[in-house]
């Protein structure tokens, strides 16, 4: 993985994925407010006399607002918003879709900012290592939620210890530390309600993908994050079809609890 640099001072990275699904069925995931709320975070997709202006994503609370640069459906999307590190460079993020033969397309992300220096690659370079575990879940939507509205439940639980030390203690106190891919998954007793088919086990910041069942149809992506000296256990759900808000309401209390017992704030009384 690497940086681009241009002799003009844009240094960018640039990660692409294959999803099922006409241009026009892919845009809709990756360009409206509902379709992005499906795969990545809680999204608004504001307008003014008809034309996207800008995006506001909801990462758990903090809140991220970019402004819209190109809107030409169903192939260029892109928006300019602050870095993700007081001080930095704004990032542009530019979504292109292209049409593939057997009814897929192509996915493609660049982000980008301006620099003379090194200081701020490390944002371009965590977004590169981030992003193929995200377009992970873009895919299992795509495949096997296509076109349905979600509720999203998030949660960030602080744990003690190295990310490999929070890995192990996520997987192993919901039931996944010994379920392979393709196995079916089912949470010990003590946890919520969770089941379902374990699509893949890769890299940080989605360390398992769950299709699930149980409590509804879905997606749970459960993983690791570092915010400086602190490592966080993720868990993110993606809750599909018409009882999908329902389902959110009745099981986020549950989660919040389990969670807050499973994984209690480190040197917390």
């Amino acid at each position: 993985m690497s940086v681009k640099k241009g002799a003009d001072g844009r240094r960018s990275i640039q990660v692409e994925i294959e999803v099922p699904g006409t241009p026009e069925e892919v845009w809709e995931a990756i360009a409206t407010g509902h379709g992005i709320t499906s795969w990545f975070v809680p999204a608004e997709v504001e307008e003014r006399d008809g034309n996207p202006v800008a995006v506001t994503l909801d990462f758990g609370g903090m809140e991220s607002r970019a402004v819209v640069t190109a809107w030409q459906p169903p192939n260029l999307f892109a928006r300019e918003g602050s870095g993700w590190v007081p001080g930095s460079p704004p990032i542009a993020t530019e979504f292109t879709v292209e049409a593939k033969s057997g009814g897929t397309c192509t996915v493609r992300v660049v982000q980008s900012l301006f620099a003379s220096t090194d200081d701020w690659d490390g944002q371009l370079t965590g977004a590169e290592e981030g992003w193929p575990g995200i377009f992970q879940i873009l895919r299992l939507y795509l495949t096997h939620f296509r076109g349905q509205r979600a509720a999203v439940m998030q949660f960030l639980a602080p744990v003690a210890g190295s990310p490999a030390d929070a890995w192990a203690a996520l997987t192993a106190a919901l039931g996944l530390a010994h379920v392979r891919a393709g196995e079916r998954m089912v949470a010990p007793a003590g946890v919520p309600t969770l089941g379902g088919v374990l699509e893949s086990v890769g890299s940080t910041p989605f360390g398992a993908l769950v299709r699930l069942d149980a409590p509804g149809p879905g997606t749970a992506a459960f993983g690791t994050i570092e915010f400086g000296d602190a490592v966080m256990a993720s868990l993110m759900f993606y809750m599909y079809g018409e009882d999908a808000a329902g389902t959110v309401e009745r099981e986020k209390p549950r989660w919040a609890a389990w969670i807050q017992e499973s994984f209690p704030t480190p040197g917390g009384a």
